[in-house]
Order: structure tokens, then C-alpha cells, then sequence
């Protein structure tokens, strides 16, 4: 109980700081420099909108600035978004239930030649969280937080096996990027299958990270983790509903790899 007490403690102490740190931000945000648009995109559903907004307020100050940030909403949700919400500035679209690929397939369609940045919707990003990633976006995949897959006979070990949340930057095919930390994809980085909703909702409904990573590494990406170990600060509230316990804990992930594999193989 002690120790429970100590962590919520550590967090609103993490939350706070990040609430002042966002408020204090007064820069001027520099050009991305690009050879094509940049766009910042994410997606929320029903008990995080009141928490998004949060999210989206350290998405709009940046230090380097995007052409666009778009949040992605099923016409449901985009009912019940606060007023206050919407006027923070973000492009507010409305597209089909895709669940967590509503945060990148919808950009993918519309801007298919634009360089596209996903964020999640329930976390805390630093000012220069944007330009790090863009810095290096000639890597054609760039994560903040990233996992190292482990293989055994030249396939993957269970999701549970891997090196998660690697401390030190990295590059190469078995870089496994993950969203919460925030990922850059190049234009045309990804197969043309990445947007095909009949074979990502039947081959991996909940994991997205793993559809992603199939969809790039078949046009021979090696993907580069960029920092140290990224600390998820998840702003209160944002976790009564989440994919992450469902994808570890009942072995989500570990579906869509053999689901995945059965489809296209193992991408050297």
C-alpha cells in the first residue's frame, strides 16, 4: 500500500510538471525543413475526450512546427468532443470505426506523399518531441520508444521475450518502433497493403504497432529508435479503457505476429 501510494504520488508530481511545462512553452516554432508536408496525427474515443485536449496542447506548441495536426474521430465521438477542444486549433475529420488506425490510415489516404508523425491520445509530450523525430526522419522509420525483437531460429520469440523500451539509440530491421512514444513514417515507406481495412481488422484488430512494422519492413525499412528510454507520462483519466493490457496480457500481440506471419512471412 506504501509503495502504491508512492507511485501516484511520483505521477501527480510528474503531471503536474508537465501541466507547467506545456503552459510555460513560449518559443517561436522553426520550419520542419521537409522535402513534403508534415503531418502530426492521432485519433480518441468517448472516455479520453475530455483528456485529449491535454495531449493535443503539447502537440500545437512544438518547437518545430507541423503543417497539420489532425485528430480523427468516428461522427459519434466528434459529437461529443468539448467545445473547448475544438477551439485549441487542431483539424478535427471524422472517419470510419477503425479503432487504433484511425490514428494513421485516414492521414495515409488522404496525404498519402506527406510525411506523417502519429501520436497517442493519453500522453505527455515534451517540446522538442516533434523535432527529434524529424531530425532523423531521412531514416525513413523514426521511434522514440522502441522494442529490440528477439529471434530463435530466425523468427520471433514471443512479444514478452523481446528487449523492450531499448535505452540508447538504435537502428536496424529487428527495431520494433511503438506508438505511445511517437513515430515518424516517410513518404511511401509503407507496402500498398497498409491501408487494406479488410486484412489489418482480420489479421491485427488490436495491434497496430504490429501491422505497421509488417507494412514497412516489406519495403525494407530499418527503423531507427532515436534518445534513451522514453518515459510514458499517461495524463490521469486516460486509462480506464486501453489496448495495451488486452495486447500483453491476453497475448494480443503474440496473435497478430502468427497471424502476420501465415500472411507475408517473416521480412528479412
Amino acid at each position: 500500500m506504501i509503495a502504491q501510494a508512492f507511485r501516484r504520488w511520483k505521477h501527480a508530481r510528474r503531471i503536474r510538471a508537465a501541466e507547467s511545462e506545456i503552459a510555460a512553452r513560449s518559443f517561436t516554432p522553426k520550419p520542419h525543413g521537409l522535402d513534403a508536408p508534415l503531418v502530426v496525427s492521432l485519433t480518441s474515443f468517448g472516455p479520453r475526450l475530455p483528456v485529449v485536449g491535454k495531449v493535443l496542447q503539447s502537440l500545437l506548441r512544438q518547437t518545430v512546427r507541423p503543417d497539420r495536426v489532425i485528430l480523427w474521430l468516428t461522427e459519434a465521438d466528434a459529437g461529443l468532443l468539448p467545445e473547448e477542444v475544438r477551439a485549441l486549433g487542431a483539424e478535427i475529420r471524422t472517419c470510419p470505426n477503425w479503432k487504433s488506425y484511425k490514428k494513421i490510415v485516414p492521414t495515409l489516404l488522404e496525404a498519402p506523399d506527406a510525411y506523417i508523425v502519429t501520436a497517442d491520445d493519453d500522453v505527455y509530450y515534451g517540446p522538442d518531441w516533434l523535432a527529434g523525430l524529424v531530425a532523423r526522419a531521412g531514416a525513413g522509420v523514426v521511434c522514440h520508444r522502441g522494442h529490440r525483437i528477439a529471434l530463435t531460429d530466425g523468427q520471433p520469440r514471443p512479444y514478452g521475450d523481446w528487449d523492450w523500451n531499448i535505452g540508447a539509440p538504435a537502428a536496424g530491421p529487428l527495431i520494433f518502433p511503438t506508438g505511445v512514444g511517437g513515430v515518424l513514417y516517410a513518404p511511401g515507406i509503407f507496402h500498398p497493403d497498409v491501408t487494406d481495412a479488410g486484412k489489418f481488422t482480420r489479421l491485427a484488430p488490436s495491434a497496430d504497432d504490429v501491422w505497421l512494422y509488417w507494412m514497412h519492413r516489406l519495403r525494407g525499412s530499418r527503423p531507427e529508435k532515436i534518445g534513451g528510454k522514453f518515459r510514458v507520462v499517461e495524463w490521469p483519466g486516460s486509462q480506464t479503457q486501453n489496448l495495451r493490457g488486452g495486447n500483453l496480457g491476453s497475448g494480443g500481440n503474440d496473435r497478430a505476429l502468427q497471424a502476420m506471419i501465415a500472411e507475408y512471412g517473416w521480412p528479412e
